[in-house]
């Protein structure tokens, strides 16, 4: 959360021309519902159910660009499926960065709805944490604060 998938995401689907798919977006259509009204009415595994079948769904095309959620390259063989089908990229930005992103997006956050804006960059490092085994497996890490198509299309090219 907070890394900007969903934006650069956007930005390099529009450089290359391809097709782009937001995943949350994609539920959120698919369910008729916001993650927040999932995440409450159904819960976080039924969520991630839906998350790992509609990333196996939209992988059969060729060519295309998906922007995952934090947690989808963590469930069912997640990651290993991403990184057969194309090339994965963990956009690694620092834990400030992340938090004052998500401070002012909360409420699109459940996860993070109802957490004091101070207790988020914790929440970011515990995330993190669990979570750095399978974002490792990624192709290609950009750790940086500042990037831009130029350091994608870079960094891209040499992987």
């Amino acid at each position: 959360m907070g890394a900007g998938k969903s934006f650069w995401g956007k930005q390099l689907a529009d450089h290359y021309q391809l097709p782009f798919y937001d995943l949350d977006e994609v539920i959120v259509q698919d369910e008729a519902m916001t993650i927040s009204d999932i995440f409450a009415n159904k819960g976080e595994d039924y969520f991630r159910q839906k998350e790992s079948n509609l990333l196996r769904e939209l992988s059969k095309q060729d060519k295309f660009l998906i922007s995952c959620g934090g947690g989808t390259p963590c469930l069912q063989e997640n990651i290993d499926l991403m990184n057969g089908r194309g090339v994965t990229i963990w956009l690694h930005p620092s834990i400030d960065v992340m938090a004052e992103r998500l401070v002012r997006k909360k409420y699109k956050r459940p996860l993070i709805a109802d957490m004091p804006d101070e207790d988020v960059a914790d929440f970011i490092e515990r995330k993190l944490s669990e979570r750095a085994p399978f974002y490792g497996q990624a192709q290609l890490i950009i750790n940086q604060d500042d990037i831009s198509l130029d350091t994608f299309t870079e960094k891209l090219a040499d992987a």
